[in-house]
């Protein structure tokens, strides 16, 4: 059953136009190609990306956090309480009113003393500002040494300035070592991300990142395998050029330095809208859906490569809209660049409550004393 899927997996009129197959992949005279169980070199890679990451983060990240006064939130703990952390753990995080009641009632406490506690309990869950830096500050490194060395991999190659030039001689096309490593390097790194998806910080668009990664791992595994390597470093090249923009700015915002968040934030807007959504669609995926088929008849592969780089042109236009979302509130009321993903720290409302009314009471009955107001029965000399 096993051979039978795999003959039917890889028969060659859905990897290949027609007339083309694995054949014309073998290597000979002295020409290399690409072959797809060069792909299990990824996996050892990712692993070691998954140990070069936990180092990096304890010798480079956290002191560099120090450095740039990374300053943690100080959270209350909840004190423990077997019911509502129950409840917390098997039915909700965020329970109706309803409910508050109910559990108001097993605990004897108020409702606003159970409101609170679920408040703080969620703030424990959530990661902290180092956390955040440490993940922030590794995804700078990898996306600014990747887009350098894809550059630099890329900067003499014709197919970088003229994209048609990528399909010429398709298939037959060799092999660089530069285009190898360029590739399993960026696999291993996108397997890696799979890989601690479950241990890292969670934000809102946590189902887009996911799709994101698999899409990613998919169109960079098929293109290798039909040697769509020319279209692929160049996606791949347009993909880094503005992600290590991004995550400096979470970093600085991190460490609360304002100004040099916004500002890297608004370059990376502009470089995310020209790249992701003028220069991949307009031209990436210009020259991989209509040009080609005026070279050879479609086939599923061509379909397949092609859907596959529409699904991250979705996930382009959505994260899109966050992000103009965000640089129009900067540039029109000056706020303070957040990154609307993440979770947000829930203010103890009934505490800033009781401050606001001591401060209140302090104003109109002066300072106060264990709970007395301290009169001022000192005259003035003119009295």
């Amino acid at each position: 059953m096993l051979s039978g899927l795999s003959e039917w997996f890889w028969q060659e009129r859905l990897w290949f136009p027609e007339g083309l197959g694995w054949a014309d992949l073998e290597d000979r005279d002295g020409r290399v190609y690409a072959k797809a169980q060069d792909l299990w070199v990824a996996l050892p890679i990712a692993l070691l990306f998954l140990i070069i990451r936990q180092i990096f983060e304890r010798t480079v990240a956290i002191p560099l956090a120090s450095l740039l006064g990374v300053k943690e939130t100080v959270r209350l703990k909840v004190p423990h309480n077997t019911t509502l952390e129950s409840y917390y753990c098997s039915m909700t995080k965020n329970p109706t009113q309803t409910s508050i009641a109910s559990l108001c009632k097993q605990t004897g406490f108020s409702e606003r003393q159970v409101q609170r506690w679920f408040r703080r309990r969620r703030n424990q869950d959530r990661p902290s500002l180092l956390k955040k830096f440490r993940e922030a500050s590794w995804r700078f490194t990898f996306y600014l040494l990747a887009f350098i060395a894809g550059l630099a991999a890329l900067i003499d190659k014709p197919w970088l300035y003229d994209l048609k030039e990528m399909w010429q001689g398709f298939p037959v096309l060799t092999l660089l070592p530069s285009q190898y490593w360029y590739y399993m390097i960026e696999l291993g790194f996108y397997g890696s991300l799979l890989f601690s998806v479950a241990s890292d910080v969670k934000r809102k668009d946590f189902k887009e990142q996911i799709v994101h990664h698999v899409a990613t791992i998919l169109l960079i595994s098929f293109s290798w395998c039909v040697n769509y390597i020319r279209a692929g470093t160049l996606i791949m090249l347009v993909h880094d050029s503005s992600d290590y923009l991004l995550e400096s700015a979470k970093m600085f915002n991190y460490a609360g330095w304002r100004n040099a968040c916004n500002y890297i934030f608004i370059v990376f807007a502009g470089i995310f809208i020209i790249t992701r959504l003028v220069i991949f669609p307009f031209w990436i995926i210009y020259c991989t859906w209509v040009y080609p088929v005026t070279i050879y008849e479609p086939f599923f592969g061509y379909y397949f490569f092609n859907g596959l780089l529409m699904t991250l042109q979705c996930l382009h236009i959505f994260w899109a809209v966050l992000i103009i979302r965000i640089a129009v509130r900067f540039l029109t009321n000056n706020e303070k660049v957040d990154d609307e993903r993440s979770d947000k720290d829930e203010t103890d409302e009934s505490e800033e409550e009781e401050e606001e009314g001591a401060k209140k009471a302090m104003k109109k009955n002066g300072p106060v004393q264990n709970g007395h107001t301290v009169h001022n029965n000192n005259h003035s000399k003119r009295e």
